[in-house]
């Protein structure tokens, strides 16, 4: 009941500075083993119903956060602390790069939900890679399942992309869960021409031999984005069957502007940028549904796209998915929304 009070404190300030402001207290608090234990037991909810093996990962719960909310593997023990069953970071590049020139995050209230250019921002791939050999070193093994999602810096070439995905698949091996490979942010220039099949068919074939190559293989998915068309999905379907991929990632922002509550000349003054939230909701539902139906259950689908409650996470559970992630969703509702969802997931 209080985090509508906090969320229009916070709404005050600007998207990234209330992002990091609320994230460093969280990460602050739970230094303290008692307030950790507080936590926990505050926003967790656990229930045998909920547990699932995937990918050959035991995740407690169905309800993960999407990747782009820690960037840089920095809150993850406080992330734990909220219930979440997985946490995918990044989008992991290379080299260090600063992103797209600021603002680039908006909130649109009116239609609950978000708008971003943020353009791959984050310390590159060798200082996360650091970090997250330090928390396994002294986590003592968390049962959080931690995925790293994958992407090119801006200023690499595309034909030369897939030696970026290769770097950060090697650095990354021994420290994640599994992987996504991200070619559908909108916000790095061509990055979504990689969608297309030969682009990604050298990708792949390049990752699965480097993964093969590994004592243990470890999972290997793609993220998609919401505007490729059928012939488009059906290439993706072709392909992950092909390339033996281990799953998909549906979906992820849209560019499209359609159906806004928000005034036109807010969304014009805004700009560019992936559109995230309740107005992806349907689309988000449609993609996972038809992939679903192509696959027959061949391959696994963690969707994405307006998940705000334990409605919107059934939903794409019938509609094929596996698993799901929040992500506007979190800002809008709050701390408990993996309790609220998984809560009513395990009433069903």
């Amino acid at each position: 009941m209080i985090y509508p009070l906090i969320r229009e404190l916070l709404f005050f300030f600007p998207p990234e500075d209330a992002h990091y402001l609320s994230m460093d207290l969280l990460r602050g608090s739970i230094r303290a083993k008692t307030a950790r234990h507080l936590l926990k037991r505050s926003f967790s909810f656990r229930h045998p119903s909920l547990a699932k093996e995937l990918f050959g990962l035991q995740f407690q719960n169905p309800v993960g956060l999407g990747a782009g909310f820690d960037k840089n593997a920095v809150y993850l023990d406080a992330l734990e602390t909220l219930g979440f069953g997985f946490v995918e970071i990044g989008t992991v590049t290379p080299l260090p790069q600063p992103g797209n020139d600021k603002p680039r995050l908006f909130r649109l209230p009116a239609d609950k939900a978000l708008i971003n250019r943020m353009g791959f921002n984050n310390n590159g791939v060798k200082a996360i890679a650091a970090r997250l050999r330090s928390r396994l070193a002294a986590s003592g093994g968390s049962p959080l399942v931690v995925g790293g999602n994958i992407g090119k810096n801006k200023i690499t070439e595309n034909e030369d992309a897939w030696k970026d995905y290769n770097t950060c698949f090697e650095e990354l091996h021994d420290c994640v869960d599994y992987f996504v490979v991200n070619v559908s942010s909108p916000n790095t220039p061509g990055l979504r021409a990689l969608q297309e099949k030969d682009s990604l068919r050298k990708i792949f074939g390049n990752l699965q031999e480097i993964n093969h190559g590994k004592a243990k293989a470890k999972p290997v998915l793609l993220k998609i984005a919401p505007d490729l068309t059928r012939e488009q999905l059906d290439d993706i379907v072709s392909l992950s069957l092909e390339a033996g991929l281990d799953g998909l990632v549906a979906t992820n922002t849209t560019i499209s502007r359609e159906g806004l509550k928000t005034p036109a000349s807010k969304i014009e003054a805004i700009g560019a940028g992936g559109l995230s939230g309740k107005p992806v909701q349907q689309r988000a539902t449609e993609v996972v549904s038809y992939l679903a139906q192509q696959l027959d259950s061949r391959i696994p689908i963690i969707a994405s796209g307006g998940i705000f409650n334990g409605a919107d996470a059934r939903e794409k559970l019938e509609a094929g998915a596996s698993l799901v992630q929040v992500w506007t969703g979190f800002i809008y509702e709050g701390p408990s929304i993996v309790k609220k969802i998984c809560r009513d997931l395990a009433a069903q």
